[in-house]
């Protein structure tokens, strides 16, 4: 496998002195999580969470950026320590690296038009009602699952779904919240639109939510990660930063 040239950004010390740095993987190519600034500097809330750990670890810590697909071969052959970039704890990536204490979880939400009179949203509530979902997602698994007498539209992609929402193909979506949160709030289309009825969150069907992913064998920083994690959930800095990026909890 061909793998992108790690990019070294921005070494920061958080307090340690003889100790090996570690090197945090993200992508730099997920906003708002972890994305590169005009400045071309790394910024996001992958980013701010990775400094606040490092810093309540007492880490030397240095990001580097990697393309997606390389990430867990990249950390498998140790070319950074850890990947602190949205990734969902699978099953199938467990089989591979170690993860951390979840650090983030996006629930899946129903969205509609804002006019739209919908109020239930139980399987009985959506009977014959146009609910779109995108291909391959655990949403249009969940949908099959449980909503199999909705009328579904499966869109080829997460663009087509928005569209279809907002130009009234479907009466009703069901998406990632986090996915859907920038289409809904930074968008002149996605302005027709709001979330609808409670949020969702089951583990067979849309995973553990988000982990940071280290190799097996490195229980010491896995111990570390974890520590920290509840250090800063516990202080405040975690709701902090949660919240200079989304108006709701995503703990």
């Amino acid at each position: 496998m061909a793998f992108a040239v790690l990019a070294l950004l921005n070494p920061f010390d958080a307090g340690a002195a003889d100790q090996k740095t570690v090197k945090i993987a993200v992508e730099g190519a997920f906003p708002p999580f972890n994305y590169l600034d005009s400045n071309q500097q790394l910024q996001g809330f992958d980013v701010d969470i990775a400094k606040a750990l490092c810093d309540a670890g007492k880490l030397t810590c240095e990001f580097v950026i990697q393309e997606w697909t390389g990430m867990i071969p990249s950390l498998l052959a140790g070319r950074y320590d850890a990947i602190i970039s949205s990734m969902s704890m699978s099953e199938e990536r467990r089989q591979k690296v170690t993860f951390t204490k979840r650090y983030y979880d996006s629930p899946t939400v129903f969205i509609s038009r804002r006019n739209n009179a919908l109020q239930g949203f139980n399987p009985e509530d959506l009977q014959g009602v146009r609910l779109g979902v995108t291909a391959g997602t655990s949403q249009e698994a969940y949908v099959k699952q449980f909503y199999s007498t909705a009328s579904v539209t499966v869109f080829p992609a997460s663009p087509d779904l928005y569209k279809g929402l907002a130009e009234g193909a479907v009466e009703l979506i069901l998406e990632d919240k986090l996915a859907v949160y920038d289409w809904l709030t930074n968008t002149k289309a996605g302005s027709c639109c709001v979330f609808k009825g409670a949020d969702i969150k089951n583990p067979e069907f849309f995973g553990d939510g988000a982990g940071i992913a280290l190799r097996p064998d490195d229980r010491q920083l896995l111990q570390t990660m974890n520590a920290a994690l509840d250090t800063i959930q516990a202080d405040g800095t975690y709701d902090f930063i949660n919240a200079k990026y989304f108006p709701f909890e995503i703990r």
